[in-house]
């Protein structure tokens, strides 16, 4: 009977132990998954859809004068006086520049000489006629007196000619209205191959711009542009395209587009360099928060973690960016409109890796 006892005793502490042990052993196994659900990263998400996103072309550019005049003398002369200088605004007509006359005296001296033998020769010429007319005379005296009458007045037209050129080179003008970019010499200088004075007509001015071969097709002759430039910060001047090139820079593999812009205050100078923008159309884009966006360090790559509703986990995905509008951005490629993407806890974050959720924006 002890013995029987005994057994019993002992088969019945063994089997108490087993419990305990079985029981520990589940509880344990519980507490260890809510440990490794806890430990998961944190983050939170926000669902992503497409939109109507106007594509807005950014471009540098280079303002240039409507029309350049460079004003130069006919023949090599020396300068008297120089009456404008850089800067300056000019007027149409307006008296620039003030050659010496020494050749204008030359020149008039040969109108006065042509001016004399042209009236001998027409006495000569009347009296070969009239003693002609009489038999006093050859009709051959009479032809060759004809021909040294055409002579003496082609010589007085063009000793004429020379003189009107010489006085219209003796005060240079201006044709246009604009202003004086470049002065080459200074009073006293005999004038060369370089002009005098460069006047720039700057009401309008050309905004010069490139555009790659995929917007080409977009802009058109007639469309609006917006221009700013740094010296006015954000003001904004309105032009219009006037002009697309027909051919491509070989060397930049774009194409030149001229932006005319009024320009009615003289503000915007040639040189100056600004930024054009102009609206090419609207495309349908998915658009992320800016925090969902993550720059792989060293590399110029941009990535977004998607989160996989499925199983708990995110993948990285490789995103081309397109246009920053305000605290989002424009995506080209990526991610695909309805996907859930991680907007905070990407610190601890890798390909592939369980998450747990903290909350989820519509």
């Amino acid at each position: 009977m002890k013995t029987t006892y005994l057994n019993f005793a002992v088969l019945f502490l063994i089997s108490v132990a087993s419990a305990n042990f079985i029981s520990c052993s589940g509880s344990d196994s519980k507490e260890q998954a809510k440990e490794k659900q806890e430990s998961l990263p944190v983050v939170a998400v926000e669902t992503v859809t497409e939109r109507p996103v106007d594509q807005i072309g950014e471009y540098t550019a280079t303002v240039e004068p409507d029309l350049i005049n460079n004003i130069s003398a006919a023949a090599p002369n020396r300068i008297k006086q120089i009456l404008v200088d850089e800067g300056m605004r000019v007027g149409k007509g307006q008296r620039l520049v003030v050659m010496d006359d020494v050749n204008t005296v030359a020149y008039q001296t040969q109108v006065d000489n042509a001016k004399a033998n042209l009236n001998n020769v027409q006495i000569n010429y009347d009296r070969a006629v009239e003693l002609f007319k009489i038999g006093g005379g050859t009709k051959q005296q009479v032809d060759q007196m004809e021909t040294q009458l055409i002579n003496a007045r082609n010589t007085l037209a063009a000793a004429e000619r020379t003189l009107r050129n010489a006085q219209e080179n003796t005060v240079l003008t201006t044709p246009i209205s604009g202003v004086v970019t470049a002065r080459n010499y200074d009073p006293g200088d005999m004038s060369g191959a370089m002009p005098i004075l460069t006047i720039a007509r700057v009401q309008p001015v050309k905004i010069v711009i490139n555009v790659t071969e995929s917007e080409l097709s977009h802009i058109k002759k007639g469309m609006p542009a917006n221009v700013t430039f740094d010296t006015y910060g954000d003001e904004v001047f309105n032009g219009t395209v006037t002009m697309v090139a027909p051919t491509v820079d070989p060397a930049s593999r774009t194409f030149g587009v001229e932006i005319t812009s009024p320009n009615s205050d003289d503000r915007i100078l040639p040189g100056m360099f600004g930024r054009a923008t102009m609206n090419l159309g609207t495309k349908t884009r998915v658009v992320v928060p800016d925090k969902a966006v993550v720059k792989q360090q060293g590399s110029g790559d941009h990535y977004v973690y998607v989160y996989n509703s499925k199983d708990g986990t995110v993948s990285y995905n490789k995103v081309e960016l397109g246009q920053r509008l305000g605290a989002e951005y424009e995506l080209i490629s990526g991610v695909e409109p309805g996907s859930q993407v991680v907007v905070s806890g990407q610190t601890r974050l890798a390909n592939g890796k369980k998450v747990n959720i903290k909350n989820e924006k519509k």
